[in-house]
């Protein structure tokens, strides 16, 4: 049985809001990451700290549309948004003086979408 509906309550509302945010900004960052989300749960990135920290300098701002995952250490303080983080990733991304926001967040903060990277 295939099913191309989301059931997940929070995916639902979350894909809606990053259109919406796209429509009203005109950005099309919210509206890639929208459709990222759209597609199957195990097509979703799933990236280790050790790649946040060889992509990003200190005070980037890095968006996950999948899962931060605790592998390797950050030595600089990075705000990361994400669907979903490992506890120990979150600790030690907040341990560097970085941020961890969910998706939702970094939306109402940054409508354009300017100044984000995206790692897949």
């Amino acid at each position: 049985m295939t099913r191309s509906e989301k059931t997940n309550p929070r995916i639902v509302r979350l894909i809606s809001a990053l259109k919406a945010v796209s429509r009203e900004s005109g950005s099309p960052l919210w509206r890639d990451i929208a459709q990222r989300l759209q597609k199957p749960r195990r097509n979703y990135a799933a990236i280790n700290l050790s790649k946040i920290n060889r992509h990003t300098q200190s005070n980037d701002i890095v968006l996950v549309a999948g899962k931060v995952l605790a592998s390797g250490d950050l030595e600089h303080s990075v705000t990361v948004a994400a669907l979903n983080f490992s506890g120990q990733a979150m600790t030690k991304i907040q341990a560097a003086g970085g941020r961890c926001l969910p998706i939702e967040k970094l939306a109402e903060e940054h409508p354009k979408g300017s100044g984000i990277k995206i790692l897949r």
